[in-house]
């Protein structure tokens, strides 16, 4: 997690803040969330719809990967096994 904007503290901008309850009653939680999830989709070279940010895509030629993010599910859609499994 990151400071807030607005509640950094000079000279110890790579502290965070300690929580008192779990990260998942927090209202930033699922924010969190898909931020980590965004840039683990980025490194494997798949691009953000820029429509609905909850589809991304990678195609190679002919063949594509749809990954579909709904709540707290995922939903793969190819037209080439190969490629489903190589990823």
């Amino acid at each position: 997690m990151d400071q807030l904007e607005g509640f950094l503290v000079e000279g110890k901008e790579h502290m965070v803040r300690k929580l008192k309850k779990s990260i998942y009653k927090v209202n930033q939680a699922s924010k969190q969330w898909y931020l980590k999830f965004n840039d683990i989709i980025i490194s494997f070279e798949f691009k953000e719809n820029i429509v609905d940010w909850c589809i991304n895509s990678k195609v190679s030629g002919s063949k594509f990967i749809f990954l579909i993010l709904y709540v707290d599910g995922i939903l793969f859609v190819s037209n080439d096994l190969d490629l489903l499994y190589k990823n």
